[in-house]
């Protein structure tokens, strides 16, 4: 009996190993093969015959010492891939592209800022210190895997080594037919990150030679905007406003009857709009490459270049309204913390999150409603007769993720203080209920845009004089879970203001009138939009010429995309 339970337990013993052995060899052929974005993951994406498996099979072979450090080194390639694919994924979803090292350093420390913010700085210690012990987990975890693969190699050693160059031959064979299953994503994926890593190295470069240069900086103060003398220009962000709300049907079906009535009531006023499409730098967040894009007039799509950007002497938009003659005043309700950045940009007064007297509820992680942002604005800014003209650059972020609870307007003189909004802060489901269900955080994104278009068309109207301009524009796309994963990086932008010679001043701009752009309106980059406000709207001198904003262009083409 005792010999029979033994034999059981040997058996049962074996056939564990040889399952455990197995198992390594499907883990190493999906770690392999597995696609760097969650969309991709499909059955069909595991149909591959990767030249990586073979190859690795065969060092896996090599005996003695030589073999472990092969072992040892080959765990540490496939652990890395492992990283680099989840890694991806992520900022697949964030912002729909890959991983690249040298863009993207800074999000660690920012990371940790973070954490500190929510968690304390104990707590932060202990996630980072869960995060080194994933990586280190997954480096321990490719090595065993290894040792198992090696373990069922070196059952029958001949047999695999001639089993792996058969498939080297037939690899080899299906190749060079063309076969396109045939293939090596591993080292495809590597050498992808590796050559992005160095491009983006040569990138900052070429872009360090360029950011200090700016035709526009020798104009004379007094040519700089001489068609907006006296009027107050807001440039104006509106959150994650991108194209998909006229590109994806169940937003658009929504969203162009909102732009539409919005066109209508504007000119029903008095006033007039323009619209087009631009096409922003960044996509799912981190709005302030899109923000620095727009005001320096370069292509700032990554985080080196931004903090590049903000130790040059290249003048933002803001500095040189600011050399103009205008306030430049800055409106960032998301703003909590100190931003050193921002005197870069040249503002008169930041106005942060603690600088608008919003004494409401906060509407989860939206610190304020986008209506009381502009309230508290027209009130600091724009009340006092004896003033000299405002160029504010104003964020509203109500559009902004979780989309939940959603504001509604309210009768602008009843604002006051904010505490109005209230009982909106009560209404609507929580986060974790919108965010259980991709349809329904659609949805909501989807309302909190038609909330912010009626919002910024209210205030035109409301307080839209002769002397009020107003630049909206969308810093980017939402993320890909809510666009669908467009490959479209393209934002709406509007031109509103009651005084015909605006309008007049860009008719070459060939935007289309009032506010639901057409579909074939015109698509520039953002970094365009900078030099040709300041063209449009400023004096012809003998300092500045059509040729200097032909200079200007080349620069921004210098810095590739």
């Amino acid at each position: 009996m005792i010999g029979n339970k033994k034999m059981i337990t040997d058996f049962l013993g074996r056939r564990m190993k040889i399952g455990l052995n197995i198992s390594a060899l499907v883990f190493v052929f999906i770690a392999l093969v597995i696609p760097n974005r969650i969309s991709s993951i499909t059955p069909l994406a595991f149909a591959h015959f990767p030249l990586e498996a073979i190859l690795l099979g065969l060092v896996l072979l090599v005996p003695g010492r030589a073999g472990s450090v092969i072992r040892a080194f080959a765990a540490c390639l496939l652990a890395a891939g492992i990283i680099v694919k989840i890694a991806d994924m992520a900022t697949y979803q964030a912002f729909d592209r890959p991983l690249n090292p040298v863009l993207d350093s800074r999000f660690l420390a920012d990371g940790m800022n973070l954490l500190q913010g929510a968690m304390g700085q104990i707590g932060a210690l202990i996630v980072a210190g869960l995060l080194i012990t994933l990586v280190m987990g997954i480096i321990v975890l490719a090595y065993v895997v290894l040792g198992r693969a090696r373990t069922l190699l070196r059952v029958a050693p001949r047999a695999s080594i001639t089993g792996l160059l058969a498939g080297l031959c037939v690899w080899t064979t299906l190749a060079l037919g063309g076969w396109q299953r045939t293939s090596a994503p591993f080292y495809d994926l590597m050498a992808m990150h590796v050559s992005n890593t160095l491009s983006s190295i040569d990138d900052l470069k070429a872009f360090s030679d360029v950011v200090d240069s700016d035709p526009y900086a020798a104009v004379p103060d007094d040519a700089l905007f001489d068609k907006l003398k006296g009027k107050d220009v807001l440039v104006v962000f509106i959150e994650s406003y991108g194209r998909t709300v006229l590109d994806k049907p169940d937003y658009a079906t929504h969203v162009r009857p909102v732009l539409e009535q919005g066109g209508a009531n504007l000119a029903a006023k008095g006033l007039f709009a323009r619209s087009a499409y631009l096409t922003s730098p960044t996509y799912g967040g981190i709005s302030w490459l899109a923000h620095g894009t727009l005001l320096s007039g370069l292509w700032i799509n990554s985080q080196v270049r931004y903090d590049r950007l903000v130790i040059s002497k290249r003048p933002s938009l803001n500095r040189l309204f600011q050399r103009a003659g205008w306030r430049t005043v800055a409106v960032q309700p998301a703003h909590t913390m100190a931003w050193p950045q921002g005197a870069y940009f040249g503002y008169d007064r930041i106005y942060a999150s603690q600088d608008l007297g919003y004494r409401g509820q906060p509407f989860n992680w939206i610190t304020m409603p986008d209506q009381y942002t502009l309230a508290a604005f027209q009130s600091l800014e724009r009340q006092s007769l004896e003033r000299t003209p405002v160029m504010a650059e104003i964020a509203l972020i109500s559009s902004h993720a979780p989309w939940t609870p959603l504001p509604r307007l309210v009768e602008w003189n009843q604002i006051d203080d904010g505490a109005i909004f209230n009982q909106q802060t009560r209404e609507g489901d929580a986060p974790e209920v919108v965010w259980q269900n991709t349809e329904h955080i659609r949805e909501q994104y989807r309302k909190s845009i038609e909330y912010a278009l009626a919002n910024i068309v209210s205030y035109a109207i409301n307080y839209g004089d002769d002397n009020l301009v107003i630049l909206v524009l969308g810093d980017h796309q939402p993320a890909p879970f809510v666009t669908g994963e467009s490959e479209s990086h393209d934002v709406l932008v509007h031109l509103i203001s009651r005084d015909k010679k605006v309008m007049e001043a860009v008719k070459d701009w060939q935007w289309t009138d009032g506010m639901l752009p057409a579909s074939h309106a015109p698509v520039w980059g953002m970094d365009k939009l900078r030099d040709r406000f300041i063209a449009a709207f400023s004096k012809q001198t003998a300092d500045f010429s059509p040729q200097d904003q032909y200079d200007a262009d080349k620069i921004s083409a210098k810095i590739a995309r």
